[in-house]
C-alpha cells in the first residue's frame, strides 16, 4: 500500500495555540503556503503553494484516495488544514476520512516520548534534527505582522518580501518530513494497535462533529462578568481607597495597617482570613476572592475557539498523557470544568442568558460563583436533539480491586456498590447498616478511599479534604493504617508490582504478577496491560529512592513540563495501571457506543457525552451498553449511571 508522509506550513491571521486547528484553519484568511512530502521513504518534494504551484492530480487523487495512507507527526493538523484547503479550492465540500491517516506523534506517545517532534528527535538522538531557524520562519512567514513605515504598512510577509529566508522556510518544511520519516523508522517495530488505531479515527471524528455551543449565552455571561468586576472594583476601592486594591502588595500593606499580617493572598489563606476576620478587613477579603474567580475565562476560551458551525471542535487530544493513554483537554479545558450545585440551574442560566444581571445577585448572590457553575450549560445539543450523558460508578475503585483480588471489594462492586460505606464497616468493624450517609464513619471511609489507594500518607489525606470533613490530624495515620489492613491484597499489589518492575529491569528480562507482564528491552520497559496495551518507561534505571531503597527511575516530562528523570514505585506504578486500565475501559465502551449509532460529542474522565435525536434510545440504553466489560476483563463488575438535559451538566 502506498504511504505518503506530509507536511505543510500554513498561514492564518488567528491564533492556533488559543483556539485550535479547527478555528485557525476555520478563518477567511487562512491558506496552506507550503507542501512537502515523501512517498513510499522517497526524496522529500516541496510543493510551494504561496508562489504560485499547485497540488498535482497524483497528490489530490493520494489525499483523498483511501487506500493510500498519510502520516504526518499530529495529523489531525495536516487532515484538518488539508480538508479546509481543498474545500475552498475545489469548491465543494471535502471530507478527510481519518481512517487513512497515521500519527507519528501518537505512535511516539505509546512509547512514552515527547508530544512534540524536536523533543521526540531529540530524545532518539537522531542525525535528522528540526532547523533551529523554524520558530522565527514561522513567525515572520505564518503570522499577521504590525504595518510599519519600515515594511511598507504590510500586514503580512510574503516570500517575495524576503527571498533569502522563503528559500530557508522551504528547506525547513521539508527537514520536518526527513525527521518525521527518521521517527518512523526508528520506532517501526512498534506500530500503533489496530484497536488503538480504530480508538484514534474514533477520536477524530468526535473532535471534527465538536460541541454545539449556545454563544448568546456565552456572551451574555462575559458581559455579566466584566459588569460585576466593575462593581466589585468601585466598592473595594471605596472600602480600602486603594490606588489598586487587585495589587497584592497594596493589599497586604493595608491589611497590615489594621493588624492583619499575611504572608500569601492565596485562595486558601485568604478562606482562611475570612474566618478569622470581621468588619471591613472581612469585607474586602471577600471582595478579593470573588474578583480572583477565574470564571469567565472559560467563556472567553469558547468564544475564541467557536468555529462558523457555531460548534468548538478539537477539545481533546487523543493519548494526550502519554503516562496511561489518557486523553488531555484541550482548548476549553473539559477535563476540569467547575460542577455545578445550584437549587435551580435552569432558571440562574435563564437569567444570564436574558441579562437580567441584577436578578442573579439578589436570587443566588455571588455572581461569579453562578458564572463558573454554568460554564457546562454552554455547551447544548443541536435542534431536535438532546444529551444523553453517563458515567462509570467508581471506575478506578472497581479496576484496582479487580488487579487486585481484593475480594470483598468486587463483591461490594458486584452487590450494591456502596464502597464509602463498606470500606467504612470493614475499616471500623462495624456493621454496613451502622454507616449511615453523612455520618462521620462514612466520612472517614470516602476520605480514605480517595486518598489511601496508591499509597497515599497523611499529606494525601489532607490535600483530600480530611481536615475539613472535620477528622482530627491526631486520627490520620489511624485512617491510613485501618485502610491498609482492611486491603491487605492492594498493599501487597503494590509491592508485587513494584518487585516485578525492578526484576525487571534489573535482570533485563521479564516478569509477570496479577495478570501484568513487564518486560525491558530497547532501553524501554513495557508494561503490558490485560486489554494487551502497553504503558512504557524510556530508559528505565534502578536508583536508591526518596525512601532510602532500591527504586525506578525512567525519563519523561515531569512536574515541570521538561524532559527529565522521574523517580517512581510500586504504588505510583499501580496508579499508572489502574488509570490505563480505566482508560482501556472508556475506550471499549467508545467504541461501542459509536458501532451502536449513538454521536459522540465528547468525554469527561469517565463520563460520555451523545447527542441523541429527541424520542430515540434511552439512558438506559447507553448505561447497559457501557456497562458491559471486555472480553479481557472478565470478572470486573461494571456500572454506569445517566440522565439526560437540554444542555450539559452534572446531574
Amino acid at each position: 500500500m502506498k504511504v505518503m508522509s506530509v507536511d505543510i506550513e500554513t498561514f492564518s491571521d488567528i491564533d492556533l495555540g488559543k483556539c485550535g486547528v479547527y478555528r485557525y484553519t476555520d478563518s477567511p484568511n487562512f491558506d496552506i503556503l507550503l507542501f512537502a512530502y515523501s512517498i513510499d521513504c522517497e526524496p522529500v518534494k516541496l510543493i510551494d503553494l504561496a508562489s504560485g504551484d499547485s497540488l498535482s492530480t497524483e497528490i489530490l487523487d493520494a489525499l483523498q484516495n483511501p487506500k493510500v495512507i498519510k502520516t504526518a507527526f499530529n495529523a489531525n493538523f495536516e487532515r484538518v488544514a488539508l480538508m479546509r484547503y481543498l474545500t475552498k479550492k475545489l469548491g465543494k465540500e471535502i471530507y478527510l476520512d481519518p481512517s487513512s491517516w497515521r500519527c507519528s506523534e501518537v505512535q511516539a506517545a505509546m512509547l512514552g516520548l515527547p508530544l512534540h517532534l524536536e523533543g521526540v528527535a531529540k530524545v532518539l538522538n537522531l542525525k535528522e534534527q528540526k532547523m533551529t531557524e523554524g520558530k522565527a520562519l514561522i513567525r515572520y512567514f505564518c503570522l499577521p505582522c504590525k504595518p510599519t513605515a519600515a515594511n511598507g504598512g504590510r500586514e503580512r510577509n510574503l516570500p517575495s518580501d524576503a527571498p533569502e529566508k522563503w528559500e530557508l522556510f522551504k528547506q525547513y518544511n521539508i527537514r520536518d518530513v526527513e525527521v518525521e520519516l527518521a521517527i518512523r523508522e526508528r520506532i517501526k517495530d512498534y506500530p500503533i494497535r489496530e484497536t488503538e488505531q480504530a480508538l484514534y479515527e474514533l477520536d477524530q471524528r468526535i473532535n471534527d462533529r465538536g460541541f454545539e455551543v449556545d454563544m448568546d449565552f456565552v456572551m451574555q455571561a462575559i458581559s455579566c462578568d466584566r459588569q460585576f468586576t466593575v462593581v466589585a472594583t468601585e466598592k473595594a476601592y471605596e472600602l480600602t481607597g486603594l490606588e489598586n486594591p487587585n495589587s497584592v502588595a497594596q493589599l497586604k500593606t493595608w491589611l497590615s495597617e489594621r493588624g492583619v499580617e499575611v504572608e500569601s493572598l492565596s485562595k486558601k489563606n485568604v478562606k482562611e482570613l475570612v474566618d478569622e476576620t470581621e468588619g471591613e478587613v472581612e469585607e474586602a477579603l471577600k471582595l478579593r476572592l470573588l474578583m480572583a474567580k477565574t470564571s469567565v475565562k472559560k467563556y472567553e476560551a469558547i468564544e475564541r475557539a467557536v468555529c462558523s458551525d457555531g460548534r468548538v471542535h478539537g477539545l481533546l487530544q487523543f493519548y494526550g498523557a502519554n503516562r496511561t493513554g489518557r486523553w488531555a483537554g484541550r482548548l476549553v479545558q473539559v477535563q476540569n470544568l467547575p460542577q455545578n450545585h445550584l437549587p435551580d440551574l435552569k432558571l440562574a442560566r435563564d437569567l444570564v442568558k436574558e441579562g437580567r444581571f441584577e436578578d442573579i445577585d439578589l436570587l443566588f448572590g455571588n455572581t461569579p460563583g453562578v458564572l463558573s457553575e454554568l460554564i457546562r450549560t454552554a455547551f447544548v445539543p443541536k435542534k431536535d436533539h438532546r444529551f444523553i450523558v453517563a458515567d462509570f460508578s467508581a471506575i478506578e475503585a472497581r479496576v484496582i480491586s479487580w488487579l487486585a483480588g481484593e475480594k470483598w471489594r468486587i463483591e461490594v462492586f458486584a452487590s450494591h456498590g456502596k464502597i464509602y460505606e463498606a470500606s467504612a464497616s470493614m475499616m471500623f468493624h462495624v456493621p454496613i447498616e451502622e454507616v449511615k450517609k453523612g455520618s462521620p464513619l462514612r466520612q472517614k471511609g470516602k476520605v480514605s478511599e480517595l486518598a489511601c489507594g496508591y499509597g497515599g500518607g497523611v499529606g494525601a489525606l489532607k490535600s483530600m479534604g480530611a481536615l475539613e470533613m472535620g477528622v482530627e490530624e491526631y486520627e490520620l495515620q489511624g485512617l491510613i493504617d485501618n485502610w491498609r489492613n482492611a486491603n491487605p491484597r492492594i498493599v501487597q499489589f503494590w509491592w508485587d508490582i513494584d518487585r516485578a518492575a525492578i526484576t525487571a529491569v534489573k535482570e533485563r528480562t521479564k516478569t509477570r504478577t496479577h495478570g501484568i507482564l513487564f518486560n525491558c528491552k530497547s532501553g524501554m520497559l513495557f508494561v503490558t496491560l490485560p486489554s494487551g496495551r502497553d504503558l512504557v518507561y524510556v530508559k528505565p534505571k534502578l536508583a536508591l529512592n526518596k525512601f532510602g531503597r532500591e527504586g525506578l527511575t525512567y525519563e519523561g516530562i515531569g512536574t515541570t513540563r521538561k524532559w527529565e528523570r522521574i523517580e517512581t514505585y510500586g504504588p505510583k506504578i499501580v496508579e499508572n495501571i489502574v488509570q490505563a486500565t480505566a482508560r482501556d475501559i472508556l475506550a471499549h465502551a467508545l467504541l461501542r457506543l459509536d458501532e451502536a449509532g449513538f454521536k459522540i460529542v465528547a468525554h469527561v474522565h469517565d463520563e460520555v457525552i451523545c447527542e441523541v435525536p429527541n424520542g430515540k434510545s434511552s439512558v438506559e440504553k447507553v448505561c447497559e451498553i457501557m456497562g458491559i466489560a471486555p472480553a479481557w476483563a472478565k470478572g470486573l463488575p461494571l456500572a454506569a449511571d445517566g440522565y439526560e438535559c437540554d444542555f450539559y451538566q452534572k446531574d
